[in-house]
């Protein structure tokens, strides 16, 4: 009986989302965009539509809401799908089908609108309605051609962005301080939004780890990262880790634009893309094809300026208010010799279980004092720990085992 009527189940399932794909989505919100550009980090009107669509993407499309677009023409969007179901982090089989359908049928429709449009035949006004669409873009008539081979599906974010603004109160400041302190633009700390929406514990399937997604060789250059500790795992240690290499990149690059960018393509793929085109971000965007450069690094910079639009403007583009993290709050000492957790948790009357917590760039190893904590480490104490045991007259053994990097006053 079931073998019977899966068919009918299948075919009953696939009109659901036949129905849900053809339901209207809902309006985009009208928001009247501020000044992105300055003399730093520069916005020109060739980068304007991508700009426009990543803000969308953080700002207005929520994660039940799926945008069929043009990889190169970002202003050229087809439809908005509401997705049936629940909201999940990923897909549900259901979703998934929905997607899947929708971008082979508007494929499908895409490559004979190519094909009739090559050979002069006459459209059906469904068909004349989409190479409208796709005239009316920036890519104008032209890109009637490949347009079938560009169609890419893109998620709303809207929801994780709003939260990841709601993490940043914890480390703004912080981060703000770190790149401050190395002469950089503070606005640089709006990185996390693209990176990892500020989640510490983002990983990607290539192997970036933490809230500023660093690859393990790039890592070992410009933090600590050993058996011991990975310091990835530290927002604040690995923003250091990111205000080193940016400043290196600017550097090398002479430009900001190109030094964000090399933070996803490298720099020496950027300074290959700056032989030929010179610091012309939009040029650059628009039309190098250097090997990996694909459409994570065209859209990388273009990301950083709507983020930081967003995040600068968060009454504009969430109403519904926002709930910050209280900032960090915290002792930072540095290990002047190596020495075990316990030993340390011990030395600073802390117990065990909340130092690990407090530090999650320590290794499984070094938590449980297999290993050693290297010199060199720095390690987070509660607030006013610092402060209490000086109060307390231990203050000269501070300094055998670690030198003060902030201290907090005591509770």
């Amino acid at each position: 009986m079931r073998l019977r009527l899966r068919p009918f189940c299948t075919m009953l399932t696939m009109l659901v989302l036949a129905a849900c794909a053809t339901q209207p989505a809902p309006p985009p919100v009208k928001i009247q965009p501020v000044t992105t550009s300055d003399a730093v980090f520069p916005a020109p009107p060739q980068l304007q539509p991508q700009i426009a669509f990543w803000r969308n993407v953080y700002a207005v499309w929520g994660r039940q809401q799926v945008a069929f677009h043009d990889n190169r023409y970002m202003d050229l969007i087809y439809e908005v799908v509401s997705l049936p179901g629940m909201e999940n982090e990923g897909y549900s089989t259901d979703q998934q089908a929905l997607v899947k359908m929708q971008y082979e049928t508007l494929k499908a429709s895409l490559r004979q609108l190519e094909f009739k449009t090559a050979a002069n035949a006459p459209l059906t006004p469904d068909e004349a309605a989409l190479a409208a669409k796709i005239r009316n873009s920036s890519g104008g008539s032209s890109a009637i051609a490949g347009a079938s081979d560009r169609l890419r599906s893109q998620r709303g974010l809207r929801e994780r962005f709003k939260r990841g603004l709601e993490i940043s109160g914890r480390y703004d400041t912080a981060f703000r301080g770190v790149f401050r302190e190395a002469g950089l633009p503070e606005d640089l700390a709006y990185l996390p939004h693209v990176e990892s929406s500020f989640q510490n514990h983002a990983a990607s399937s290539v192997g970036a780890v933490g809230m500023w997604q660093f690859m393990p060789d790039t890592a070992k250059r410009h933090m600590m990262m050993n058996v011991a500790v990975d310091e990835r795992r530290d927002p604040v240690a690995s923003a250091q880790g990111a205000a080193d290499y940016l400043g290196k990149a600017y550097g090398r690059l002479g430009s900001w634009p190109l030094a964000i960018t090399s933070y996803n393509h490298g720099v020496g793929g950027m300074s290959r893309a700056r032989l030929q085109h010179g610091d012309d971000i939009a040029l650059i965007v628009g039309s190098y094809s250097g090997k990996g450069f694909g459409f994570a690094s065209r859209n990388f910079y273009t990301e950083f300026l709507a983020a930081r639009e967003v995040a600068r403007n968060p009454q504009r583009y969430f109403p519904e208010g926002l709930n910050y993290d209280a900032p960090l709050n915290l002792d930072r000492i540095q290990l002047r010799q190596s020495v075990t957790a316990p030993m340390l948790a011990s030395y600073y009357e802390v117990n065990l279980w909340e130092l690990n917590n407090l530090n999650k760039a320590w290794n499984p190893p070094a938590q449980n004092g297999r290993i050693a904590l290297p010199a060199g480490t720095k390690v987070w104490l509660p607030a006013g720990t610092v402060a209490r045991l000086a109060q307390r007259g231990s203050a000269g053994r501070d300094f055998v085992m670690a030198e003060t990097v902030s201290a907090t006053p005591s509770r």
